[in-house]
């Protein structure tokens, strides 16, 4: 069964409280329940890690258990040269999500180490960005997924759909 890591970087453990008119109301584990249960579906296997420490993140990278990553690095997307590293040395694939759009957020915002080394980045769709990163990587890592077509859905040359948000 194919397994994916669900990286979740620095602050998303106060989802649900910090800042709900940008991130939304739902908690961390809640959106990992909405996670689950759409990898059921898919017949997918996924795993949850999250830290507030840029070495929590680069470590759990590290033990490379896992066939393909769903990464929402927050903060340090912006700021994380080892990160970027790390995604790059093992050696994985991993589609980048935001619940809000950076780009339309403060300049330093618009810094991003990791979109050009992903499959693709979904911004800006909240919790949804999520369970679209899982059909993209359902379809890249089993092209035959019948499960798996929806408009959402990234093409497996990496490119993206007009639905799948793109950082400039």
């Amino acid at each position: 069964m194919t397994r994916i890591l669900v990286l979740q970087g620095p602050n998303l453990n106060l989802l649900g409280t910090r800042e709900p008119q940008i991130y939304g109301r739902q908690t961390l584990e809640e959106l990992h329940i909405q996670i689950a249960a759409r990898a059921t579906e898919l017949g997918l296997d996924v795993v949850f890690h999250q830290s507030n420490h840029e070495g929590g993140l680069i470590d759990r990278l590290h033990e490379r258990d896992f066939d393909a990553a769903i990464v929402n690095a927050g903060g340090l997307t912006h700021t994380s040269v080892s990160l970027r590293d790390a995604l790059l040395a093992v050696e994985r694939p991993f589609v980048e999500v935001h619940l809000s759009d950076p780009s339309t957020r403060e300049s330093f915002r618009r810094v991003n180490f990791l979109a050009a080394i992903a499959l693709v980045s979904i911004v800006g769709k909240g919790a949804a960005g999520y369970l679209e990163a899982l059909d993209v990587l359902r379809a890249r890592l089993e092209p035959s997924c019948s499960a798996c077509v929806s408009g959402s859905i990234a093409s497996t040359d990496g490119s993206s759909s007009s639905s799948t948000s793109a950082p400039s």
